[in-house]
């Protein structure tokens, strides 16, 4: 019998010497290895917090003592600790989320798969127990380059104005998800320099009380702190120095690689399976090379994902041409579009996910300004993925601002296209949803954008399958499938999100019945119906296919294509039941 198999809850580490607790974090992080090797997953940020949340358990007492946790993908540890190691063993990975979620448990007081949440929540929690009478420390976790949001500094600024209990601990480990960017972790590394004395504090400015530790996975280290700080009567922040990827040196030697990993071998770290299969991203890549060795005045701007974004080789090639800002897409989106005002080119890069923080400044500055910059939106689609990291809803956001051109290709040549007209063009943002399904390759005979021109692929008759962006090719499936039953199907690229073609729908009316419309997001303000509102004064029937308005949790592709109708034999029931 392991110690962790003596640990069904936090209450059992009371139990527990300090012998003990230092095998049980040995326990742990081969929990931890055993599933992210195996189905991947945050790996680094995991291995290097098992100690401190060992100490925070074995100190306070959830969920009376409550934890908020950023991100919360540095959970792992915790949810082993709080009855949900199961969800580590062989078969039972997918049990549990990579996040905290109040569905789980009741040691989750919130479910967060974004940056900078932790201390406006924890604040908030502080704020309920103070009304309430209510007992216990609040404490929030912050770490993983969730500091350089602007939502952490506004909630610092906050706790520096209260006086009643409140701990912040910042899990320094010198890391976001890949380098720290930013005058804020220099001034990190000037306090961890300094072992926590450098007057150029921060915290301190901000009106908190501060504390330094130095080796942040020693446990005797922790505990002791913790016991120090329990019950605290004002805001503190513990500043702990840690490892990422602690006690796995494959994790150590590439903590940006480890940050999250797909599945690997852990004798060594090597990835079990690699994929060399062309991607958009390389095409975009190649593309700026070609652009700035012309001389383009080009920049690439990038929130703190330079991995998923593939930049880290550009950035190394052309410093000058690339900025990381760190997790910040609101400073991202405002950055880029200045940079376009000012006369250089901008391709600003974002994740379809953390795109959401910075709808304001699509709109306010982007839009209403007219910036030409150039705005890459990847993982926008439907997935598989947790509740905080859903892609669909990118098309019903953005669409419905004025001046903003959004583009959806479909294959290479038309990413070459739209990035040649894109760059040229000085009267509007341009948005590119990039594809999701693998790349094509066809002919883009369009050229200029500035006006929506859908291109007509297939010409048939009665029934019109307007297939949008990275649908696309599964709308060639189904004017496959219509071709089985008979039917020979119009099938039309629309190229354009949010502008309609409505000379091209006019004229579709004339010989068609059914217009079918399909994109990759919810449906609720999106793509299929622009088209199914403009359609109604023509007396034709429009079936629209994508996303409902909803928060999956983790729900295989397969399953949402069923539940969405978006296989082919259930849109063709749907057809058929619409041409009768």
């Amino acid at each position: 019998m392991t110690i962790l198999d003596k640990v069904k809850e936090p209450a059992d580490l009371q139990k527990l010497n300090r012998t003990e607790l230092t095998e049980l974090a040995e326990d742990v992080r081969r929990a931890v290895l055993n599933k992210v090797s195996q189905i991947g997953g945050h790996t680094g940020p995991n291995l290097g917090v098992v100690e401190l949340t060992i100490a925070l358990h074995k100190v306070f007492q959830s969920p009376v003592d409550k934890f908020v946790w950023d991100v919360s993908h540095q959970t792992y540890p915790h949810k082993i600790l709080t009855g949900r190691k199961k969800g580590f063993e062989d078969g039972h990975f997918h049990d549990i989320t990579g996040y905290t979620s109040q569905e789980e448990s009741e040691h989750d007081f919130f479910t967060v798969g974004h940056t900078s949440t932790s201390v406006a929540n924890a604040m908030g929690l502080a704020k309920a127990r103070d009304l309430t009478d209510k007992k216990g420390n609040i404490i929030a976790v912050l770490g993983d380059g969730s500091l350089s949001g602007g939502l952490a500094l506004e909630a610092i600024s906050n706790a520096g104005a209260y006086d009643k209990n409140f701990i912040l601990i910042l899990n320094d480990n010198q890391m976001s998800i890949a380098e720290n960017h930013g005058g804020i972790y220099k001034g990190l590394a000037e306090l961890r320099e300094t072992k926590g004395q450098s007057t150029n504090n921060m915290f301190k400015a901000f009106g908190l009380d501060y504390k330094y530790v130095a080796d942040g996975n020693n446990l005797d280290t922790l505990i002791a702190l913790f016991e120090e700080v329990k019950d605290i009567d004002h805001p503190i922040v513990l500043h702990i120095n840690t490892e990422k990827g602690h006690g796995y040196q494959p994790a150590i030697d590439m903590k940006e690689a480890f940050h999250w990993r797909s599945p690997f071998n852990l004798s060594d770290g090597s990835l079990k399976n690699t994929n060399s299969a062309k991607n958009y991203t390389r095409i975009i890549l190649d593309y700026m090379e070609e652009k700035v060795a012309e001389g383009m005045p080009l920049v690439a701007v990038n929130g703190g994902i330079p991995m998923i974004n593939n930049l880290k080789e550009f950035a190394e090639k052309h410093p000058e041409n690339y900025v990381d800002a760190g997790i910040a897409e609101q400073y991202v989106t405002t950055f880029g579009g200045a940079v376009a005002a000012g006369g250089a080119r901008a391709m600003i890069f974002h994740n379809s996910t953390f795109m959401q923080r910075a709808y304001d400044q699509f709109l306010h500055d982007l839009a209403i300004n007219k910036e030409p910059a150039v705005v890459i939106v990847k993982s926008a689609s439907i997935s598989g993925s947790d509740k905080t990291h859903q892609g669909s809803f990118a098309i019903g956001m953005l669409s419905n601002i004025p001046d903003l051109v959004y583009l959806a290709p479909t294959s290479e040549e038309e990413v070459i296209s739209m990035l040649d007209w894109a760059l040229t063009q000085k009267e509007n943002p341009v948005i590119l949803q990039i594809p999701e399904h693998g790349v094509e390759s066809h002919p883009s005979s369009l050229k200029d954008f500035s006006k929506a021109q859908y291109e007509v692929v297939q010409k048939g008759s009665e029934v019109a399958i307007l297939a949008l962006g990275g649908l696309f090719s599964h709308g060639q499936k189904i004017v496959t499938a219509l071709e089985k039953v008979d039917i020979k199907a119009t099938l039309v690229n629309p190229l354009f999100v949010a502008e309609l073609d409505k000379e091209s729908l006019n004229k579709l009316t004339e010989n068609h019945k059914v217009f079918v419309t399909l994109e990759d997001g919810i449906l609720d303000g999106g793509f299929g119906q622009k088209v199914a509102s403009y359609l109604g004064k023509f007396g034709v029937k429009t079936l629209n296919y994508g996303a409902d308005k909803e928060f999956n949790d983790s729900v295989a592709v397969e399953e949402l294509y069923d539940r969405y109708h978006l296989t082919p034999e259930l849109m063709i029931a749907d057809i058929l039941e619409a041409l009768k």
